[in-house]
């Protein structure tokens, strides 16, 4: 399944709030977000942005969750707990939890592909182009 494509800016509320002294975001974060959820067609479907990690691992993150768009956007910044799903591959012994929060719609998180970061991944690898 492919990642949803929408994208919006963040207000300046919840820039304030991940660049307010103690907070653990970026010193500088970007003024919009895109969503991470694997693609959803309803148009009443929450999209949600992760904004920063909890004080632990498993600890609830930080997310930035939206519908609609223009004056009709609805928008709330809030601490939501990690997804319990686990991937358990018996062939190799490998885990991998779920990178949403907790009751996302749509598929996990190792379902969702990203051809744009993919794209840049493979950019990135030592010897993929001519000039090293």
């Amino acid at each position: 399944m492919l990642q949803c494509t929408a994208v919006t800016l963040l207000p300046p509320d919840a820039v304030l709030r991940l660049t307010a002294p103690g907070a653990d975001g970026p010193d500088d974060p970007e003024p919009y977000v895109l969503c991470e959820l694997g693609t959803h067609d309803d148009a009443h479907t929450e999209h949600a942005a992760y904004l920063r990690p909890g004080r632990t691992p498993d600890s609830p993150a930080l997310w930035f969750f939206w519908t609609g768009s223009g004056p009709e956007r609805t928008h709330r910044a809030e601490s939501a707990p990690w997804c319990p799903a686990v991937l358990r591959r018996l062939d190799s012994g490998v885990v991998r939890r779920c990178a949403f929060f907790d009751h996302h719609t749509a598929a996990h998180s190792w379902d969702v592909t990203d051809p744009l970061g993919d794209l840049i991944a493979e950019r990135l690898v030592p010897g993929d182009s001519s000039e090293g």
